[in-house]
């Protein structure tokens, strides 16, 4: 891992946010929170330490007794918010009002057995409330097409409206804490804070016309920035119409993998973007690795828990895209992925417009009402592109056929095939030998992280 400071070009000069944690441990650690170092590592008591001390503030002192708590669902399994969402529930559930929404946006809602999986039995299934991003709904305004004209410098001219689910406005809850992973984002720059709640439980149209303006205006300049287009629309739709109305409190985790596993580096907690920023930045330093040379030939496993569709998968062409060399391979092993879209209508869009590149899906919008109404699918066919700079196999297991990956416009091998080959399942994230000599960089899971070659992450 190289030190960002020269390389971001939102950084700050210290290699590290400040952390108000005394070097003893969590007991006396204040509010607003700030817990982070890139040496650092919180341990589970002492995750809980502070978890005591935002409920005594957030909970205990303001005498609450409805709340609402906003996680993601299981694609972010590794981002530990599943084990903070079942920790507050079991503390509180108690003496206090607590619903669970996973923030889905436009993802399928949870099984049990995903609930299982991201919450243990913490959490009874009926508790879980289902985002319904096409339904249950509240409109609270917009931003103008002039607006959004000027942050995407005139590449996108379409208002944004600020909708989210009406639990949020309308639930009568006096807490809503939104818990998440603050990491490289392909559509914001880096995920969580108010993504969360607008579009992790905002509508259609907010959904689709941010991810588009994300794509059009060129994700390689986006992904691991701290201030983007995309980030400056969504919080000033936050701010101007959704902070005024709920009461919502943010706590939010950056995790590093390493080789023994995955590790939280910081925990940070308010309900302004001072938490934000500060976990961003300390992202920036955990989990962009910038690469001392292009990887002709990359390798990338897609946990099966995490993983069955290629809405999900193709993070591993967002992630990796900035360290792929022209002509490279990217051969992406999906042991569980079957699908395409998470949304039905989704899957089919994707299926018949499939990965084409950014001429061939502006051309599908402007011919194609389908499309034209879906541009969050629009836009992720653009992000699922190479644009014909490197290869990109799938790998699926049983769950997809070599017609339908070549039909989206992938070259297709099977998985257990991949996966021998290159004997995945021993492997740590970095270079390796191939099977025929020649090198290759693994890693194992790109929803963790970004990867780049120094040039293409320089301002």
């Amino acid at each position: 891992m190289h030190d960002l400071k020269n390389l971001a070009p939102n950084a700050p000069e210290s290699n590290a946010p400040e952390s108000n944690a005394p070097e003893s441990g969590a007991s006396e650690a204040t509010l607003p929170l700030a817990i982070g170092g890139r040496d650092l590592e919180i341990s589970t008591s002492q995750l809980e330490e502070y978890l005591e001390l935002l409920v005594d503030v957030w909970v205990d002192q303001q005498n609450v007794s409805r709340m609402l708590i906003l996680p993601p669902d299981h694609t972010r399994l590794y981002s530990r918010a599943g084990d903070i969402t079942a920790w507050l529930y079991r503390q509180l559930a108690g003496r206090v009002q607590v619903d669970v929404m996973p923030a889905l946006g436009t993802h399928s809602a949870m099984t049990p057995e995903q609930c299982d999986l991201m919450f243990g039995d913490a959490v009874p299934y009926e508790q879980i409330i289902p985002h319904r991003w096409r339904d249950d709904l509240i409109r609270l305004g917009e931003l103008s097409a002039e607006e959004i004209g000027e942050l995407s410098n005139g590449l996108f001219h379409k208002p944004i409206p600020a909708e989210v689910n009406q639990r949020i406005i309308q639930g009568g809850y006096d807490l809503i804490v939104s818990v998440g992973q603050v990491v490289p984002h392909e559509v914001i720059g880096f995920a969580n804070y108010t993504k969360n709640v607008c579009i992790g439980t905002g509508g259609k149209e907010t959904i689709d016309r941010s991810h588009f303006m994300g794509a059009v205006c060129d994700m390689e300049t986006i992904m691991g920035r701290i201030d983007t287009p995309v980030r400056q629309a969504i919080d000033g739709a936050f701010d101007r119409f959704v902070r005024p109305l709920a009461n919502i409190q943010f706590l939010l985790t950056v995790i590093e993998e390493t080789e023994t596993g995955t590790t939280m580096r910081g925990i940070f907690a308010g309900n302004d973007d001072a938490c934000y920023r500060q976990a961003a930045t300390l992202s920036q330093q955990v989990n962009v690795t910038v690469v001392d040379r292009p990887f002709t030939r990359c390798v990338v496993y897609l946990d099966p828990r995490e993983f069955h569709s290629t809405w999900l998968g193709n993070k591993s062409i967002y992630r990796t895209r900035m360290a792929m060399a022209d002509g490279g391979q990217l051969l992406v092993v999906a042991p569980n992925v079957k699908t395409c879209g998470e949304d039905p209508a989704i899957d089919k869009l994707i299926r018949r417009f499939g990965y084409r590149g950014r001429q061939a899906t502006l051309e599908a919008v402007q011919d194609h009402l389908e499309m034209e109404n879906n541009l969050s699918a629009a836009a992720h066919v653009i992000h699922g592109s190479s644009e014909g700079r490197f290869t990109i196999t799938y790998c699926p297991g049983p769950g997809m056929t070599r017609d339908e990956v070549e039909e989206i416009g992938y070259k297709y091998r099977p998985c257990d095939e991949v996966a021998r080959a290159f004997d995945v399942e021993g492997l740590t994230d970095g270079w390796h030998d191939g099977p025929d000599g020649e090198p290759f960089y693994f890693i194992r899971n790109p929803a963790l992280g970004l990867w780049s070659t120094g040039d293409r992450f320089a301002d």
